[in-house]
């Protein structure tokens, strides 16, 4: 990883535009939050209120949640995120008409002090055969057990929506007289709707992002392989508050096409062009989503460079401004941007999507893939992803995807992080 880089007013930057997005006090350091306590705290209650409204709505007497994005946004509860979204080994119950339950892996209650949503902590149960081993029938019989009497005792009805769940766990319930339901749709819902404090929590990621974005512009330079180029927004999301990478998609010259190819130990060549995709999970566990991409060395793009990149920047531009709150995901599609013949077998599956806590509900497919059955809405307050990728034939590929708020009006994007200058 190259974390070793430091800029000061030395330095000669290669695009004063991207130096802006540094940290002003110096590269080597990190970024600190402005965010105050009293915006988190509402955000947290706005998120709640929303999980409980849309259970009221569907009369679920419960939530059942495992996947680590949709406690965190129910509960602001993080533990070991990546390693639980494979081993499932804590949960939260949430009780339409209270209480919100964390259900904590042992020896971490502590994690959950000072969290106003959560009512009371727990000890997980946890039964996946890493940890339960011919154990299995036993203890989901016990967590069962549990799960069952809280509905009894504290829930309007036997109705209990779950995101995910092994089948194990959903037939025992079952037995107990559970009726399980799609509680993935329910946190999608909720969670496609953002606050006035959300937004301001997503800034911030999106700033420390754009930070990381800075530095792997400066380093892309020839020699550098794609990897360290990559890890340069690990480096500062991390050491900013952030919390992961959801992909590795950094690619340079010949390997952007096909794209969802990985970053490798591939050495960047002068002129090759770098495409990424940052699927960034960064501060407060929001995501930012952001595509660019640039010539090594930062010299002048080639006429193929210049063709595929303004096609890529006209079809981002057009789907910004056909954007209406109220239009449904058809009246999108038949007015988004038509891809050209000449780019259809290498294009991306998507339009937009909606992003939030990771990418999230509506995911809008292009338009020579979408489904006129696919119904839905865009509404105020929904964050979209505005999707581009461009190539040909043998040809590189350029990435480019913005962030933007959809607002009364249209559309505010979320991040500013400058497009290149086609020259």
């Amino acid at each position: 990883m190259s974390t070793a880089i430091l800029y000061d007013s030395t330095d000669v930057f290669k695009d004063e535009r991207k130096k802006a997005y540094l940290n002003p006090f110096g590269a080597d350091r990190p970024l600190i939050s402005p965010i105050s306590a009293t915006t988190l705290d509402r955000a947290r209650r706005y998120r709640m209120d929303r999980i409980r409204r849309q259970m009221v709505k569907e009369d679920y007497a419960a939530l059942l949640l495992y996947d680590p994005v949709n406690i965190r946004y129910a509960l602001d509860s993080s533990n070991m995120s990546v390693w639980t979204m494979h081993n499932p080994s804590r949960y939260a119950l949430i009780l339409a008409d209270g209480p919100a339950i964390m259900f904590e892996f042992e020896g971490c209650d502590h994690l959950n002090h000072g969290l106003p949503c959560v009512d009371e902590v727990r000890p997980s149960r946890s039964w996946i055969f890493f940890t339960a081993g011919n154990l299995i029938e036993t203890r989901v019989n016990a967590w069962a057990d549990e799960i069952a009497d809280i509905m009894k005792e504290k829930g309007r009805n036997n109705r209990l929506a779950v995101d995910r769940l092994e089948p194990a766990g959903a037939l025992a319930l079952q037995q107990r007289g559970i009726h399980l339901h799609d509680g993935q749709e329910l946190a999608e819902r909720a969670r496609s709707i953002k606050s006035a404090e959300e937004i301001e929590l997503m800034r911030w990621t999106i700033r420390v992002c754009e930070a990381g974005m800075a530095r792997m512009y400066e380093v892309s330079e020839p020699g550098r392989t794609e990897r360290e180029i990559w890890a340069e927004l690990h480096f500062e999301n991390a050491r900013s508050g952030g919390e992961w990478l959801e992909t590795k998609l950094l690619t340079a010259g010949p390997r952007t096409n096909p794209w969802y190819q990985e970053c490798s130990d591939y050495v960047v060549q002068k002129g090759d062009m770098i495409s990424f995709d940052t699927d960034m999970i960064g501060p407060y566990g929001y995501c930012a989503d952001l595509s660019r991409s640039w010539t090594c060395g930062h010299v002048a793009m080639n006429s193929k460079q210049r063709e595929l990149y303004a096609a890529a920047l006209e079809q981002i531009e057009h789907n910004l401004s056909t954007i209406r709150p109220g239009m449904s995901f058809s009246e999108f599609n038949d007015r988004s941007w038509r891809i050209p013949e000449k780019y259809i077998p290498y294009r991306y599956t998507l339009a937009a999507h909606g992003t939030g806590m990771a990418d999230e509900w509506p995911g809008i497919a292009l338009h020579p893939d979408f489904d006129p059955a696919f119904t839905g809405h865009i509404e105020e307050g929904m964050v979209l992803n505005i999707e581009s990728l461009i190539a040909e034939e043998g040809s590189e590929s350029i990435k480019l995807e913005t962030q933007a708020l959809v607002t009364a009006e249209g559309v505010e994007r979320l991040d500013t992080f400058p497009w290149e200058t086609l020259r």
